[in-house]
């Protein structure tokens, strides 16, 4: 168990780590915008984030 959650946590870097790599400017304005936004939003946006990836999981596992 400890291999696969460590095998996911480092897909997240990887994927997490492709668009400042890819789009360092947008990246960046994006992440200044993300800093406007309210704590509800974004409190939100990850429920509705961690929704999404428990559904997919149930999918592939």
């Amino acid at each position: 168990m400890w291999v696969d959650l460590l095998r996911a946590v480092a897909l997240v870097l990887v994927i997490e780590g492709l668009l400042p790599f890819l789009a360092p400017e947008r990246w960046r304005e994006m992440m200044l915008r993300l800093s406007d936004v309210d704590g509800r939003s974004l409190r939100i946006f990850g429920g509705v984030l961690i929704g999404v990836g428990a559904v997919l999981l149930q999918f592939v596992h």
